[in-house]
Protein backbone atom coordinates (compact mmCIF):
# COMPACT_ATOMS: atom_id res chain seq x y z
CA UNK A 1 0.00 0.00 0.00
CA UNK A 2 1.56 3.40 -0.79
CA UNK A 3 0.16 5.78 1.74
CA UNK A 4 -0.89 9.37 0.55
CA UNK A 5 -3.14 10.70 2.98
CA UNK A 6 -0.96 12.39 5.65
CA UNK A 7 -3.60 14.87 6.31
CA UNK A 8 -5.85 12.47 7.63
CA UNK A 9 -3.41 10.67 10.16
CA UNK A 10 0.62 10.26 9.59
CA UNK A 11 2.38 7.25 10.17
CA UNK A 12 3.17 6.63 13.63
CA UNK A 13 7.29 7.52 14.53
CA UNK A 14 8.76 4.39 15.18
CA UNK A 15 10.85 5.98 17.52
CA UNK A 16 7.51 6.76 19.44
CA UNK A 17 6.43 3.28 19.46
CA UNK A 18 9.60 2.43 21.36
CA UNK A 19 9.33 5.20 23.64
CA UNK A 20 5.49 4.43 24.41
CA UNK A 21 5.88 0.64 24.64
CA UNK A 22 7.11 0.32 28.40
CA UNK A 23 4.04 3.07 29.47
CA UNK A 24 1.83 0.22 27.76
CA UNK A 25 3.48 -2.76 29.85
CA UNK A 26 5.39 -2.35 33.01
CA UNK A 27 5.09 1.06 33.65
CA UNK A 28 1.21 1.32 33.62
CA UNK A 29 0.56 3.59 36.60
CA UNK A 30 -1.53 6.34 37.01
CA UNK A 31 0.50 9.65 36.83
CA UNK A 32 -2.15 11.08 39.34
CA UNK A 33 -0.73 8.47 41.95
CA UNK A 34 1.45 9.83 44.96
CA UNK A 35 3.23 6.21 45.07
CA UNK A 36 6.30 5.82 43.24
CA UNK A 37 5.08 3.91 40.18
CA UNK A 38 2.85 7.28 39.80
CA UNK A 39 5.42 9.93 40.60
CA UNK A 40 7.87 8.02 37.42
CA UNK A 41 4.51 8.04 35.50
CA UNK A 42 3.93 12.05 36.17
CA UNK A 43 8.05 12.79 35.50
CA UNK A 44 7.35 10.68 31.89
CA UNK A 45 4.54 13.31 31.52
CA UNK A 46 6.19 16.94 32.16
CA UNK A 47 8.93 15.84 30.18
CA UNK A 48 6.70 14.84 27.42
CA UNK A 49 4.80 18.42 27.93
CA UNK A 50 8.26 20.20 27.78
CA UNK A 51 8.86 18.68 24.27
CA UNK A 52 5.90 19.28 22.91
CA UNK A 53 6.14 23.10 24.10
CA UNK A 54 10.07 22.98 22.83
CA UNK A 55 8.84 22.15 19.12
CA UNK A 56 5.55 24.43 19.11
CA UNK A 57 7.83 27.44 19.93
CA UNK A 58 10.53 26.66 17.69
CA UNK A 59 11.53 29.14 15.26
CA UNK A 60 11.20 27.63 11.40
CA UNK A 61 12.84 29.17 8.28
CA UNK A 62 10.24 30.91 6.41
CA UNK A 63 9.81 29.81 2.60
CA UNK A 64 9.50 32.13 0.21
CA UNK A 65 5.97 33.39 -1.34
CA UNK A 66 4.08 32.38 2.65
CA UNK A 67 4.52 35.88 3.71
CA UNK A 68 5.08 34.41 7.31
CA UNK A 69 8.49 34.95 9.05
CA UNK A 70 9.78 32.98 12.15
CA UNK A 71 7.85 31.66 15.15
CA UNK A 72 7.50 35.02 17.00
CA UNK A 73 7.65 32.89 20.32
CA UNK A 74 9.30 34.52 23.48
CA UNK A 75 12.95 35.32 22.78
CA UNK A 76 13.83 33.34 26.03
CA UNK A 77 13.53 29.49 24.35
CA UNK A 78 12.27 26.70 27.12
CA UNK A 79 15.22 24.59 28.82
CA UNK A 80 14.06 20.72 28.59
CA UNK A 81 15.40 17.86 28.95
CA UNK A 82 16.37 15.90 25.81
CA UNK A 83 17.31 13.04 26.99
CA UNK A 84 15.49 9.62 25.94
CA UNK A 85 12.72 8.54 28.49
CA UNK A 86 13.38 5.65 29.72
CA UNK A 87 10.97 2.99 31.15
CA UNK A 88 11.54 4.15 34.74
CA UNK A 89 12.32 7.88 35.37
CA UNK A 90 13.62 9.58 38.67
CA UNK A 91 11.26 8.40 41.31
CA UNK A 92 10.34 12.18 42.24
CA UNK A 93 9.14 13.97 39.35
CA UNK A 94 9.81 17.31 38.00
CA UNK A 95 7.51 19.93 38.98
CA UNK A 96 5.20 20.81 36.25
CA UNK A 97 7.40 23.08 33.43
CA UNK A 98 6.03 26.92 33.29
CA UNK A 99 7.12 28.13 29.88
CA UNK A 100 7.43 31.82 29.59
CA UNK A 101 4.27 33.27 28.34
CA UNK A 102 1.96 30.25 28.26
CA UNK A 103 1.12 26.41 29.39
CA UNK A 104 0.26 23.67 27.16
CA UNK A 105 -2.09 21.40 28.59
CA UNK A 106 -2.85 17.74 26.92
CA UNK A 107 -6.06 16.65 25.99
CA UNK A 108 -8.02 14.23 24.00
CA UNK A 109 -7.09 15.71 20.56
CA UNK A 110 -7.36 18.56 18.64
CA UNK A 111 -11.05 18.59 18.28
CA UNK A 112 -10.89 18.85 22.42
CA UNK A 113 -8.60 21.39 22.31
CA UNK A 114 -10.29 23.31 20.33
CA UNK A 115 -14.16 23.06 21.86
CA UNK A 116 -12.65 24.09 24.76
CA UNK A 117 -10.79 26.92 23.44
CA UNK A 118 -13.91 28.20 22.02
CA UNK A 119 -16.38 26.56 24.89
CA UNK A 120 -14.33 28.19 27.57
CA UNK A 121 -12.98 31.35 26.84
CA UNK A 122 -16.86 32.05 25.31
CA UNK A 123 -18.07 32.33 28.55
CA UNK A 124 -16.40 34.63 30.21
CA UNK A 125 -16.44 37.05 27.45
CA UNK A 126 -17.89 40.43 28.23
CA UNK A 127 -21.66 41.15 26.98
CA UNK A 128 -20.48 43.87 24.61
CA UNK A 129 -18.09 41.02 22.84
CA UNK A 130 -20.07 37.72 23.00
CA UNK A 131 -19.49 37.71 19.07
CA UNK A 132 -16.91 35.22 17.44
CA UNK A 133 -15.67 35.63 13.73
CA UNK A 134 -13.81 32.71 11.72
CA UNK A 135 -13.73 31.68 8.31
CA UNK A 136 -15.50 29.65 5.88
CA UNK A 137 -12.62 26.77 5.17
CA UNK A 138 -12.35 26.25 8.92
CA UNK A 139 -11.97 22.76 10.12
CA UNK A 140 -15.34 21.28 11.39
CA UNK A 141 -14.45 21.10 15.08
CA UNK A 142 -14.59 25.12 14.98
CA UNK A 143 -17.26 25.60 12.37
CA UNK A 144 -19.97 23.50 14.44
CA UNK A 145 -18.74 24.87 17.83
CA UNK A 146 -19.05 28.21 16.84
CA UNK A 147 -22.54 26.72 15.47
CA UNK A 148 -23.32 25.85 18.79
CA UNK A 149 -22.64 28.49 20.64
CA UNK A 150 -24.39 30.64 18.12
CA UNK A 151 -27.50 29.11 19.25
CA UNK A 152 -26.78 29.65 23.00
CA UNK A 153 -26.96 33.26 22.04
CA UNK A 154 -23.50 33.92 20.78
CA UNK A 155 -22.94 36.67 17.71
CA UNK A 156 -21.33 34.86 15.01
CA UNK A 157 -20.11 35.23 11.39
CA UNK A 158 -18.40 33.00 9.14
CA UNK A 159 -16.56 35.22 6.56
CA UNK A 160 -15.72 34.22 2.87
CA UNK A 161 -12.55 33.61 1.57
CA UNK A 162 -10.83 34.33 -1.99
CA UNK A 163 -11.19 32.21 -4.49
CA UNK A 164 -7.60 30.80 -3.80
CA UNK A 165 -8.64 29.88 0.10
CA UNK A 166 -6.65 32.99 1.31
CA UNK A 167 -8.11 34.94 3.79
CA UNK A 168 -9.05 38.88 2.89
CA UNK A 169 -7.91 40.81 5.38
CA UNK A 170 -9.74 44.09 4.54
CA UNK A 171 -12.96 41.80 4.54
CA UNK A 172 -11.80 40.95 8.73
CA UNK A 173 -10.98 44.51 9.14
CA UNK A 174 -14.25 45.33 8.56
CA UNK A 175 -15.97 42.56 10.71
CA UNK A 176 -14.32 43.77 13.72
CA UNK A 177 -15.38 46.80 13.79
CA UNK A 178 -17.98 44.98 15.59
CA UNK A 179 -17.07 44.53 18.93
CA UNK A 180 -15.35 41.16 18.75
CA UNK A 181 -14.55 38.75 21.48
CA UNK A 182 -12.52 36.49 19.46
CA UNK A 183 -11.33 35.26 16.30
CA UNK A 184 -10.72 31.36 15.27
CA UNK A 185 -8.42 30.58 12.32
CA UNK A 186 -6.46 27.66 10.66
CA UNK A 187 -3.08 27.73 9.88
CA UNK A 188 -2.74 25.70 7.45
CA UNK A 189 -6.40 24.14 5.80
CA UNK A 190 -6.23 20.27 6.11
CA UNK A 191 -8.07 19.86 2.94
CA UNK A 192 -6.07 22.20 0.54
CA UNK A 193 -2.77 23.29 2.38
CA UNK A 194 -3.17 27.03 2.03
CA UNK A 195 -1.51 28.69 4.47
CA UNK A 196 -3.39 32.06 6.41
CA UNK A 197 -1.56 34.83 7.46
CA UNK A 198 -1.91 34.06 11.20
CA UNK A 199 0.20 37.28 12.04
CA UNK A 200 -1.94 39.70 10.69
CA UNK A 201 -5.07 38.16 11.26
CA UNK A 202 -3.71 38.25 15.09
CA UNK A 203 -2.70 41.92 14.59
CA UNK A 204 -6.22 43.21 13.63
CA UNK A 205 -8.21 40.84 15.63
CA UNK A 206 -5.54 42.20 18.92
CA UNK A 207 -6.30 45.73 17.33
CA UNK A 208 -9.98 45.50 17.86
CA UNK A 209 -9.73 43.74 21.30
CA UNK A 210 -10.67 40.38 20.27
CA UNK A 211 -8.65 36.89 21.83
CA UNK A 212 -7.22 34.92 18.41
CA UNK A 213 -7.61 31.07 18.43
CA UNK A 214 -5.15 29.48 15.85
CA UNK A 215 -5.65 25.62 14.54
CA UNK A 216 -2.43 24.89 14.03
CA UNK A 217 -3.17 21.03 13.57
CA UNK A 218 -1.98 20.41 9.94
CA UNK A 219 0.70 23.24 10.30
CA UNK A 220 2.64 22.52 13.29
CA UNK A 221 6.28 21.94 13.00
CA UNK A 222 5.97 22.14 9.27
CA UNK A 223 5.36 26.09 7.87
CA UNK A 224 6.02 28.69 10.76
CA UNK A 225 3.48 29.98 13.26
CA UNK A 226 3.96 33.37 14.46
CA UNK A 227 2.91 32.24 18.14
CA UNK A 228 3.43 36.08 19.36
CA UNK A 229 0.08 36.73 17.39
CA UNK A 230 -2.14 34.10 19.04
CA UNK A 231 -3.63 33.64 22.61
CA UNK A 232 -4.93 29.67 22.09
CA UNK A 233 -3.34 27.06 19.81
CA UNK A 234 -5.08 23.70 19.38
CA UNK A 235 -2.70 20.64 17.91
CA UNK A 236 -2.53 17.09 17.38
CA UNK A 237 -0.50 14.18 18.01
CA UNK A 238 -1.40 11.85 15.27
CA UNK A 239 -0.61 14.41 12.60
CA UNK A 240 2.97 14.98 13.22
CA UNK A 241 4.01 11.06 13.63
CA UNK A 242 2.52 10.26 17.13
CA UNK A 243 -0.05 8.27 18.64
CA UNK A 244 -3.91 9.12 18.10
CA UNK A 245 -6.14 10.14 20.90
CA UNK A 246 -4.00 13.32 22.17
CA UNK A 247 -3.40 16.67 21.60
CA UNK A 248 -2.91 19.62 23.14
CA UNK A 249 -4.26 23.26 23.58
CA UNK A 250 -1.57 25.78 24.24
CA UNK A 251 -3.04 29.06 26.49
CA UNK A 252 -1.37 32.37 26.53
CA UNK A 253 -0.37 33.59 30.01
CA UNK A 254 -3.37 35.75 31.66
CA UNK A 255 -6.12 34.43 28.93
CA UNK A 256 -9.32 32.72 31.30
CA UNK A 257 -10.81 30.18 29.63
CA UNK A 258 -13.59 27.30 32.07
CA UNK A 259 -13.35 24.15 31.89
CA UNK A 260 -15.11 22.02 29.57
CA UNK A 261 -14.88 18.80 31.59
CA UNK A 262 -15.38 18.32 34.99
CA UNK A 263 -14.00 16.26 37.56
CA UNK A 264 -10.38 15.68 39.16
CA UNK A 265 -8.84 18.45 37.35
CA UNK A 266 -6.14 16.87 36.67
CA UNK A 267 -4.83 19.45 34.01
CA UNK A 268 -3.64 22.41 35.94
CA UNK A 269 -6.94 22.53 37.84
CA UNK A 270 -8.66 22.87 34.09
CA UNK A 271 -8.92 19.68 32.33
CA UNK A 272 -10.09 16.84 34.01
CA UNK A 273 -9.87 13.27 33.53
CA UNK A 274 -6.80 10.55 34.07
CA UNK A 275 -3.63 11.40 31.36
CA UNK A 276 -1.85 8.13 29.65
CA UNK A 277 1.78 8.30 30.29
CA UNK A 278 2.06 6.55 27.26
CA UNK A 279 0.29 8.95 24.94
CA UNK A 280 2.04 11.98 26.09
CA UNK A 281 5.29 9.91 25.74
CA UNK A 282 4.19 9.15 22.64
CA UNK A 283 3.43 13.17 21.51
CA UNK A 284 6.75 14.00 22.88
CA UNK A 285 9.00 11.94 21.14
CA UNK A 286 6.95 12.88 17.79
CA UNK A 287 7.75 16.32 18.98
CA UNK A 288 10.92 16.23 19.86
CA UNK A 289 11.74 14.31 16.31
CA UNK A 290 9.91 16.98 14.46
CA UNK A 291 12.60 19.39 16.14
CA UNK A 292 15.43 17.45 15.63
CA UNK A 293 14.59 16.36 12.19
CA UNK A 294 12.52 19.31 11.23
CA UNK A 295 14.84 20.64 8.60
CA UNK A 296 14.84 17.47 6.82
CA UNK A 297 11.36 16.88 6.54
CA UNK A 298 11.01 19.93 5.24
CA UNK A 299 13.73 19.47 2.59
CA UNK A 300 11.99 15.99 2.09
CA UNK A 301 8.62 17.39 1.48
CA UNK A 302 9.93 20.10 -1.21
CA UNK A 303 11.48 17.58 -3.78
CA UNK A 304 8.14 15.52 -3.08
CA UNK A 305 6.09 18.51 -4.07
CA UNK A 306 8.61 18.94 -7.19
CA UNK A 307 8.01 15.44 -8.31
CA UNK A 308 4.30 15.64 -7.80
CA UNK A 309 3.90 19.55 -9.90
CA UNK A 310 6.02 17.61 -12.88
CA UNK A 311 4.08 14.25 -13.03
CA UNK A 312 0.32 15.72 -12.82
CA UNK A 313 -0.41 17.42 -16.45
CA UNK A 314 -3.76 18.38 -16.98
CA UNK A 315 -4.93 18.99 -13.17
CA UNK A 316 -5.59 22.33 -11.66
CA UNK A 317 -4.48 23.18 -8.22
CA UNK A 318 -7.17 24.08 -5.45
CA UNK A 319 -5.98 26.79 -3.69
CA UNK A 320 -2.95 29.44 -3.32
CA UNK A 321 -0.43 28.06 -5.50
CA UNK A 322 2.04 30.29 -3.46
CA UNK A 323 0.55 30.64 0.21
CA UNK A 324 0.55 26.85 0.46
CA UNK A 325 2.29 23.97 2.62
CA UNK A 326 3.75 21.69 0.16
CA UNK A 327 3.22 18.45 1.54
CA UNK A 328 -0.68 18.83 0.42
CA UNK A 329 -1.35 18.14 -2.89
CA UNK A 330 -5.60 19.51 -3.79
CA UNK A 331 -6.17 18.30 -7.18
CA UNK A 332 -8.97 18.44 -9.77
CA UNK A 333 -9.31 17.35 -13.48
CA UNK A 334 -12.47 18.14 -14.84
CA UNK A 335 -15.03 14.83 -15.54
CA UNK A 336 -13.21 12.97 -13.14
CA UNK A 337 -15.01 11.17 -10.43
CA UNK A 338 -12.43 10.80 -7.52
CA UNK A 339 -14.43 8.51 -5.32
CA UNK A 340 -14.16 5.72 -8.41
CA UNK A 341 -10.77 6.60 -8.38
CA UNK A 342 -10.42 6.01 -4.86
CA UNK A 343 -12.41 2.32 -4.90
CA UNK A 344 -10.55 1.43 -8.08
CA UNK A 345 -6.84 2.05 -6.67
CA UNK A 346 -7.01 -0.15 -3.67
CA UNK A 347 -3.29 -0.03 -3.73
CA UNK A 348 -3.12 3.55 -2.78
CA UNK A 349 -4.39 5.42 0.15
CA UNK A 350 -5.74 8.79 -1.07
CA UNK A 351 -8.93 11.15 0.00
CA UNK A 352 -11.40 13.05 -1.80
CA UNK A 353 -10.91 15.86 1.47
CA UNK A 354 -11.44 15.57 4.98
CA UNK A 355 -11.31 12.49 6.41
CA UNK A 356 -13.57 13.96 9.65
CA UNK A 357 -16.80 14.42 6.91
CA UNK A 358 -15.59 11.66 4.13
CA UNK A 359 -19.06 9.54 5.82
CA UNK A 360 -21.42 12.58 5.19
CA UNK A 361 -21.84 12.60 1.27
CA UNK A 362 -21.45 15.86 1.27
CA UNK A 363 -19.25 17.84 -1.22
CA UNK A 364 -16.19 19.74 0.58
CA UNK A 365 -17.21 22.84 2.32
CA UNK A 366 -13.72 23.89 1.75
CA UNK A 367 -13.68 24.06 -2.04
CA UNK A 368 -17.57 25.34 -2.24
CA UNK A 369 -16.30 28.44 -0.31
CA UNK A 370 -13.61 28.78 -2.71
CA UNK A 371 -16.45 28.78 -5.01
CA UNK A 372 -16.49 25.45 -6.66
CA UNK A 373 -19.52 23.65 -7.95
CA UNK A 374 -20.77 19.82 -6.71
CA UNK A 375 -18.79 18.84 -9.87
CA UNK A 376 -15.79 20.00 -9.60
CA UNK A 377 -15.16 19.32 -6.01
CA UNK A 378 -16.47 15.54 -7.26
CA UNK A 379 -14.00 15.94 -9.48
CA UNK A 380 -10.97 16.85 -6.85
CA UNK A 381 -8.67 14.58 -4.84
CA UNK A 382 -6.04 15.38 -2.07
CA UNK A 383 -3.05 13.86 -1.94
CA UNK A 384 -0.90 14.17 1.35
CA UNK A 385 2.85 13.08 2.09
CA UNK A 386 5.40 13.69 3.66
CA UNK A 387 8.81 12.22 6.25
CA UNK A 388 7.94 8.29 4.99
CA UNK A 389 7.14 9.11 1.51
CA UNK A 390 9.66 7.67 -1.32
CA UNK A 391 10.13 9.65 -4.51
CA UNK A 392 9.66 6.10 -6.45
CA UNK A 393 6.14 5.59 -4.39
CA UNK A 394 5.00 8.78 -5.28
CA UNK A 395 5.77 8.70 -8.95
CA UNK A 396 4.34 5.42 -8.99
CA UNK A 397 1.19 6.27 -7.07
CA UNK A 398 1.02 9.26 -9.88
CA UNK A 399 1.12 7.80 -12.53
CA UNK A 400 -1.66 5.33 -11.68
CA UNK A 401 -4.03 7.88 -10.52
CA UNK A 402 -3.47 10.16 -13.97
CA UNK A 403 -3.72 7.14 -16.02
CA UNK A 404 -7.06 5.48 -13.71
CA UNK A 405 -8.34 9.39 -14.62
CA UNK A 406 -7.64 9.17 -18.54
CA UNK A 407 -9.43 5.41 -18.42
CA UNK A 408 -12.35 7.30 -16.78
CA UNK A 409 -12.43 10.06 -19.55
CA UNK A 410 -12.04 7.63 -21.89
CA UNK A 411 -15.38 5.54 -21.26
CA UNK A 412 -17.22 8.88 -20.67
CA UNK A 413 -15.88 10.05 -24.37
Amino acid sequence: MIYLDYQATTPLAPEAAAAMRPWLETAFANPHSSHRMGREAAAAVEVARGRVVEALMAPLPAREGLGVGTSEASSSQPSTSREAVSSRPAADPPPTPHFQGGELYFTSGATEAINWALKGTATRLPAHRRRIVTFATEHAAVLDTVEYLAALGFDAEILPVASDGVVDLPTLEVALATPTGLVAAMLVNNEIGVVQPIGEIGALARAAGALVLCDAVQGFGRVPLPLAACDLVAISAHKVHGPKGIGALWVREGVELDPLLHGGGQEGGLRSGTLSPALCVGFGESARLLAEQGDADRDHVEKLWATACSLMPGWTLNGSAERRYHGNLNLRRDGVDSARLISELRGIAFSAGSACASGSGRPSHVLAALGLGDREARSSLRLGFGRYTTQAELAEALALIDSAANRQLGFAA
